[in-house]
């Protein structure tokens, strides 16, 4: 399952279902034969289903998953008898109990069922959709612990079965499953048509699949696997660029992975109302339509990545998650981390002008941004309730997961990696797996440690700094290395820690003495300290070279003003990206003064990369916005005009013939940090008239561009150009114009205007997934966080219940933006009395966050004043 990119720090379920418990081991379904009847007048669905199991011991009792199921008759039949069965529902738990009067004997039985179950609108389960033309259709959404909604289960992962799906539909609407169509007839009655799938390879119950509505599609293939891009109507021509990165990057993984796509077929279904990104059902993925469709000769850059991205990232769980899946939710990273490391590596042989292994460098940094908070978690984290499960999906099972694979590839070689990866997937195709069943894979393969590396990263919470001091002694550097835990929390890093890691460092020195080349050498370090020694002396020794490593680097002051002298020479864009990041770490800790940093920004002053660029402006706009005092706010606007004005003359604002996208992209981020964080009056008029523009004719400017001009223009706007974005909002063709203009209601300062937007975020007119996204965007707005916080606090009734089971509380991670004590501890007293149970660790997280906000200005505030005394004339000379 993908995340949605505004709901990127979790996706969480309510806390009404927060107590169910695994299912007892008493018996394995081996089939399922389910059949499903929606009625769109009566807004639910009658089931029928027959599960071929295997009973383990004697019993008079089967335990199975259930929620929302009204059972009409329930049978089990052990050799030639059947019994009918008495069901016992527990709701807490999730469970019916079927109860038999003779005990079963240990082998095959049969469960057979009829029921009748509601097609809600919680995005969850087998729930109902509109399209704009209020046009129903049914789809199902079961990830983690769902499809007990849809039909009674052995609803775990580890429990895998094949499946006969069929599904009884209106007359004219389209039904789609798991696998491809085996007959489709007419009836039962005039109005209907019966839809027969065929049987379906072994799969987990949360895979499975059915959509029926009134669906359009394109299709092509790859590599003889069908491929179909399914839609609304009047929307399929926004599908062609889905369908070729679909085809570019099925081909990748076939070739890659030495096992071909293992299913039929591949659908993809683009979906109005859908509350997570995107979701990998075997053989039938499906999306939030914005992340599947938009129009080629429009799209932004950033948009058409996305939709590349998450493309790749499904169907690498096609491979990582359902031909292997693991045994628990534990080990839910053995899905989500290795589909997001495959991600970027499967789309770049088709669009290498993305320079994607760039952002996995910024990726790596946002991962260990997570992982320096005292409330983080292990990869490998116990969860039993369905609210634990769903509150694992963070950016550790992502994020950090990836980074870590992509570290243990750079230490074994790449070619090894993949040999070590394909071994694990062909030893447990079509069956589970356990962690150390893939650690052991790839040890096996490379004869590394590769084990007791992964245990360390896997194992415990958080990631380690290592600590690089050189001396030059005679004609050798003699290099030490130690590691501790990176913390935000000053008071704990000074303190240290006992954790330690068995870390691959790869070092990179500068050129000795007479030396023209930079040199590289790789380290496995298991000590809290450890030396080595270097031919020749160097100036300065880099601790992440190609920025593969999955940590912090901590320089010495002499060592950091060397690197910023050779930094945009002798350092890749990858590693310029880690620097930027190990720096800003040492500043987080006090341990560099903000300076420094700013330092290192200047010299990168002719960096013309879009990813070391955008990792630069983010932390000038950060520090823009917490650390900059109202004193020294003209001195700092002053510095980064003249810092960045340069790059601005040489760009242009008006896109060039045959431009990158890179350079797209980089223009985009360029106006909107020269706008906000520097507010140059040029620029800010710039933006005006770039949005006069977009809104007269959206096709007259480049979308990236339109999005960075949009949001700055709404900045200093009236009730006019409100008016204008939601009338344009409203009006919009295409799902990328509807979130260009939506989105933009969030970044008005008027605290009137934004009433308005949040009023409307909980209005008839805006869809449930898009209701949370508005309100969190405006609590993420520094002019609107307090209007946003009263809002949601007067109406946390509406709040609660708006996105479906993925978005309740993102409204707890978003108050992560807030930077005041006194809205920190509203934030602990509200949640306190409003509980999420599946957000209790975001919001010890948010809670921290605020407060190393706090901390950070008060260390630094002063460290910048006196810099931009110093330095502030000296930009750009």
């Amino acid at each position: 399952m993908k995340r949605n990119s505004f709901l990127y720090a979790q996706i969480l379920l309510l806390a009404s279902f927060a107590t169910a418990q695994r299912l007892p081991n008493i018996a394995v379904p081996e089939n399922y034969k389910l059949s499903f009847a929606p009625d769109f007048t009566k807004d639910n669905f009658a089931g029928e289903e027959t599960i071929q199991l295997r009973v383990l011991k004697p019993t008079s009792q089967i335990v199975l998953n259930s929620a929302e199921i009204d059972f009409q008759e329930a049978s089990i039949t052990s050799g030639d008898a059947t019994q009918k069965a008495k069901v016992m529902l527990d709701k807490e738990r999730q469970t019916a109990t079927l109860v038999v009067d003779k005990s079963l004997a240990a082998g095959t039985a049969a469960i057979h069922i009829k029921y009748t179950g509601i097609l809600n609108k919680e995005l969850r389960g087998f729930y109902l959709g509109k399209d704009g033309q209020g046009r129903k259709y049914a789809v199902t959404q079961f990830e983690s612990t769902d499809a007990r909604r849809a039909f009674p289960s052995f609803d775990e992962p580890v429990y895998k079965a094949t499946f006969d799906i069929t599904v009884i539909a209106d007359k004219g609407h389209v039904a789609i499953s798991n696998n491809e169509v085996e007959s489709d007839t007419p009836g039962p009655g005039d109005g209907k048509h019966t839809v027969k799938f065929a049987t379906t390879a072994k799969m987990s119950s949360y895979v499975v699949a059915v959509a029926v509505g009134d669906f359009e599609y394109i299709e092509s293939s790859a590599d003889g696997i069908p491929i179909r891009v399914y839609s609304m109507p009047g929307k399929k021509q926004l599908g062609a660029f889905a369908l070729e990165a679909a085809e570019n990057v099925l081909r990748y993984f076939d070739h890659y992975l030495g096992i071909k796509y293992p299913f039929g077929k591949l659908d993809l279904i683009g979906l109005p109302d859908f509350s997570a990104g995107a979701m990998e059902n075997t053989g039938c993925i499906t999306f939030r339509e914005s992340l599947l469709l938009l129009d080629e000769q429009r799209a932004s850059v950033n948009l058409k990545k996305e939709v590349a991205s998450v493309m790749a990232h499904e169907i690498a769980h096609q491979w990582f998650g359902d031909l292997v899946t693991m045994q628990w939710w534990d080990d839910v990273w053995l899905n989500e981390g290795f589909a997001t490391w495959m991600e970027n590596k499967s789309v770049e042989p088709w669009k290498p002008e993305w320079n994607l292994q760039l952002d996995d460098a910024l990726e790596t940094g946002r991962a260990l941004n997570v992982d320096s908070l005292t409330n983080t978690r292990p990869i490998h984290q116990a969860a039993e309730t369905p609210a634990q499960i769903l509150e694992l999906f963070d950016g550790i099972a992502y994020d950090k997961t990836a980074a870590v694979l992509r570290m243990l590839e750079a230490y074994v070689g790449p070619e090894t990696f993949r040999a070590g990866v394909n071994e694990y997937l062909k030893q447990h195709a079509f069956g589970s797996a356990r962690a150390d069943d893939f650690w052991n894979a790839v040890a096996r393969v490379s004869k590394k440690p590769v084990d007791q590396v992964m245990l360390t990263f896997v194992k415990q919470p958080g990631a380690p700094m290592v600590n690089v001091k050189s001396h030059c002694s005679g004609n050798a550097t003699t290099v030490t290395l130690g590691q501790q835990r990176y913390l935000y929390d000053r008071t704990m890093f000074k303190a240290g820690s006992d954790e330690l890691w068995q870390v691959p460092v790869c070092l990179k020195t500068a050129p000795a003495q007479a030396a023209k080349k930079t040199m590289e050498r790789c380290e496995l370090l298991t000590k809290k300290e450890e030396n080595l020694t270097l031919p020749g002396c160097v100036p300065w020794v880099l601790a992440n070279a190609g920025a593969k490593g999955y940590y912090y680097s901590g320089y010495q002051p002499a060592a950091v003003q060397a690197l910023v002298h050779d930094v945009e020479t002798a350092l890749t864009p990858a590693e310029r990206i880690a620097l930027l990041a190990d720096t800003w770490a040492s500043v987080r800790v006090g341990r560099e003064p903000i300076g420094d940093y700013l330092g290192l920004a200047e010299g990168l002053r002719a960096d013309r990369d879009r990813a070391v660029l955008e990792q630069v402006f983010k932390q000038l706009d950060y520090i823009g916005e917490y650390v900059v005092t109202e004193n020294d706010r003209d001195a700092y606007q002053a510095w980064l005009r003249r810092l960045l004005i340069p790059l601005a003359q040489q760009l242009g604002w008006e896109p060039k013939p045959g431009e990158s996208d890179e350079q797209k992209s980089l223009r985009a981020q360029l106006l909107q940090t020269l706008g906000y964080a520097a507010r140059d009056p040029l620029v800010l008029a710039e933006a005006s008239k770039l949005t006069e523009k977009t809104l007269k004719n959206p096709a007259s400017v480049e979308r990236d561009l339109a999005s960075a001009a949009l949001r700055l223009a709404a900045r200093n706007g009236d009730p006019a150009l409100y008016d204008e974005i939601l009338a344009a909002t409203k009006n919009s063709k295409t799902p990328e114009d509807y979130y260009l203009y939506f989105r933009t209601l969030a970044r008005f300062s008027d605290p009137k205007l934004l009433e308005r937007a949040l009023e409307y975020a909980i209005s008839p007119e805006v869809r449930s997934q898009d209701s949370l996204s508005l309100i969190t965007r405006v609590m993420k707005n520094r002019a609107g966080e307090r209007v946003a916080w009263d809002f949601v606090r007067l109406h946390w009734a509406d709040v609660e219940k708006a996105g479906g089971p993925f978005a309740s509380a993102d409204i707890v991670e978003a108050a992560a933006s807030f930077c005041d004590a006194g809205m920190r501890d509203e934030i602990k007293d509200f949640f306190t009395t409003h509980n999420i149970s599946a957000a209790e660790r975001t919001l010890k997280q948010s809670l921290e966050r605020v407060n190393y906000c706090m901390d950070l200005k008060t260390q630094q505030a002063d460290q910048l004043a006196s810099w931009l005394e110093r330095h502030g004339s000296s930009a750009g000379k």
